[in-house]
């Protein structure tokens, strides 16, 4: 029993051995011809024993952490909130119910956030991932100094009342500069105002559509068209406007000169 015993787990430890020797040969092949062509990959070592730092162990862990968060740190902490909103209620006053589509709209979102956080983006790199990437700085020193720039322009776009409003909940004294605002009052402070922002714009692109639609509304009712909707008359006239006036081009530079 025993002989068989162990030359049934000398055929597993074969079969095993079969089954792993090609993704082996895989391996040695790729990694020949990554030498071949001259390609520096980055490597990745994980070290479960002894030697290991708890110190770097909640850096790593932060680090994570702050890339996980990269999407909400991107809506909420950019200029991207008020180009979305904007976009959003043109979409709506001109009366398509989803044209442009969203994807759209996210996108062009985009690269208007990029456009405009061009000069912050340039000081993270320079001061904060490029020193990181050449270590010069710790990851913890980097993220500081991300948060840093990030505060240099959620500050110009913040209203002191919303951050006051913080402080009135907290029961805090407000401090004199807004220097020494956390960060953790200045984000959901920057994000209000950011809404407010972009409800002031939107009011201002539905009025010349609220009256065109109220002129047609008129006609129709004096011509006895009640069961016609409004809107499918005034949508056509409504897209006349935006071309005639080139709607995108006021609405974009009207959003770019907002944060100026």
């Amino acid at each position: 029993m025993e002989a068989q015993s162990i030359k049934r787990i000398l055929k597993a430890l074969v079969g095993i051995i079969i089954l792993i020797s090609p993704f082996e040969v895989f391996a040695q092949a790729a990694s020949q011809a990554v030498k071949a062509a001259g390609l520096n990959l980055p490597g990745m070592a994980i070290n479960f024993g002894q030697g290991v730092d708890l110190v770097d162990t909640i850096e790593v862990l932060v680090l994570f952490t702050v890339i996980t968060l990269a999407p909400a740190i991107l809506i909420l902490c950019t200029c991207f909130t008020r180009i979305i909103v904007v976009l959003s209620f043109m979409r709506q006053a001109i009366g398509t119910q989803n044209m442009p589509p969203n994807q759209l709209l996210i996108g062009f979102a985009l690269f208007l956030s990029v456009f405009v956080m061009q000069p912050t983006g340039k000081d993270i790199y320079n001061n904060a991932i490029h020193p990181y990437m050449q270590k010069k700085m710790t990851s913890v020193q980097a993220i500081d100094q991300i948060e840093f720039s990030l505060r240099g322009f959620m500050s110009k776009q913040v209203r002191t009342a919303d951050i006051q409003l913080f402080y009135d909940v907290t029961g805090k004294d407000q401090p004199n500069t807004i220097a020494d605002v956390p960060i953790h009052f200045l984000i959901p402070a920057f994000i209000i105002s950011e809404l407010k922002t972009a409800f002031q714009i939107g009011f201002l692109l539905y009025i010349p559509f609220l009256i065109l639609d109220m002129v047609v509304a008129s006609v129709l009712m004096a011509m006895g068209m009640m069961m016609l909707p409004p809107v499918v008359v005034s949508l056509p006239f409504k897209l006349l406007l935006f071309v005639l006036v080139d709607g995108w081009q006021l609405v974009t530079g009207s959003i770019l000169r907002s944060f100026n």
